[in-house]
């Protein structure tokens, strides 16, 4: 199918095509370029008489799919609070796709989430990235991303603290965090020799160290749940002590050690942007301020909601309220390309050759309060 006449904002090279095309086939964009450059074809012809094309929109942090909506705690699967230590849970076998929001985000022009496990464990799980539209998360799930969820601060130890059980303290959940990372390297190492030595037997199996693996082998991100200053900075020393590939969600703080964030070359996920301060870790946090602070700093930052606690059909909105005064294009790239860029994701984020046919069709800008998307596609099929 081809599309003409749009400008197209593709968040990748060559830029914002004033009048252009978008050409796709079999669910994967072919090419995109000024009208001059248009194929012949004799597949179908959608003229957008100057329309806008954009990427379709990732929310790189969110529940999605596991608290459902109206449900209560029958579709309450986000967090095993029975344990503080969960690597080996997978958030695939906790989502719900025919959950309401899931359409709901997919109408706002949300076509991908990064779902997964919450914030009461020092270790949570595996996260997900998958797709809005599906009927199996086996289907909709973007296998080449793989994350674990890690968290600092008040949750776990508020979570754990009235078991009276570690961790009760942050001193505590670091040292959770550390003492599974070193118990699944030392797995992974005698695991290793006994492979390359028939004379030295494989250590006994370990559902957590197993999945801990692919961490410490950098074949998938550490997603450090860390509000406060200090518990950024604290996610920061633990990534670098055991050479994790890392993002900060959430990171309220951040504008406070933007310098030291910018050194780092940290990589962040700003939100849930609207709402009240409910806990004293957000008491610095400005809401309109702090992902445009880290943006200035330089810094690489997605703008996510944390499904439910906004839901994923506000996050354009989010996103033009936690950049606001910027240009058009950082806003987009918010929930695009730089939400892609810190999750690993090089199929989708972006219009490009070769990439996902996930893209957006719109009259007005996406970031007006009262704007919707006339079409959205996702794999080359037109969803709504």
């Amino acid at each position: 199918m081809l599309f003409t006449n749009a400008r197209v904002y593709t968040m990748d090279k060559p830029g914002t095509i004033d009048t252009g095309f978008l050409y796709i086939q079999k669910g994967k964009i072919v090419s995109v370029g000024p009208m001059e450059f248009c194929p012949e074809t004799s597949d179908d012809i959608l003229d957008l008489k100057g329309k806008m094309i954009v990427p379709g929109f990732i929310d790189a942090h969110s529940h999605l799919g596991m608290i459902e909506d109206s449900v209560g705690a029958e579709g309450g699967d986000v967090n095993e609070m029975s344990d503080p230590c969960t690597p080996q849970l997978r958030a695939i076998d906790g989502i719900n796709p025919f959950d309401r929001g899931f359409q709901e985000a997919l109408a706002a022009g949300v076509t991908a989430v990064m779902t997964g496990p919450g914030s009461a464990n020092a270790i949570g799980g595996q996260t997900a990235l998958i797709k809005t539209w599906g009927k199996s998360v086996d289907k909709m799930i973007i296998p080449q991303v793989r994350g674990m969820k890690f968290a600092l601060g008040e949750n776990p130890k508020s979570v754990y603290g009235e078991k009276h059980q570690t961790p009760t303290t942050r001193m505590g959940e670091a040292a959770l965090i550390r003492q599974q990372l070193y118990e699944a390297k030392r797995y992974m190492e005698d695991k290793e020799a006994a492979e390359n030595d028939d004379e030295l037997d494989p250590p006994d199996y370990d559902m957590k160290c197993e999945s801990l693996i692919p961490l410490l082998k950098r074949k998938a991100k550490a997603h450090f749940h860390a509000h406060r200053a200090s518990d950024i900075c604290t996610a920061i020393r633990i990534a670098k002590e055991f050479n994790l590939d890392y993002l900060l969600v959430h990171c309220s703080e951040g504008h406070l050690i933007s310098d030291i964030l910018a050194e780092e070359g940290a990589k962040v996920i700003n939100g849930p942007i609207l709402g009240p301060r409910t806990k004293p870790e957000l008491r610095n946090f400005e809401g309109t301020q702090t992902t445009k602070k880290l943006l200035e700093a330089g810094l690489t930052v997605a703008v996510c909601t944390d499904h439910p606690e906004v839901t994923s059909e506000y996050l354009a909105f989010s996103a033009s309220v936690a950049t606001k005064g910027l240009d058009f294009e950082k806003t987009l790239a918010a929930i695009t390309c730089n939400a892609a860029a810190i999750l690993g994701v090089d199929c989708i984020g972006s219009l490009a050759p070769g990439k996902d046919a996930d893209f957006l069709v719109f009259q007005n800008s996406p970031f007006e309060v009262h704007s919707q998307p006339e079409m959205v596609f996702v794999d080359g099929i037109r969803r709504v």
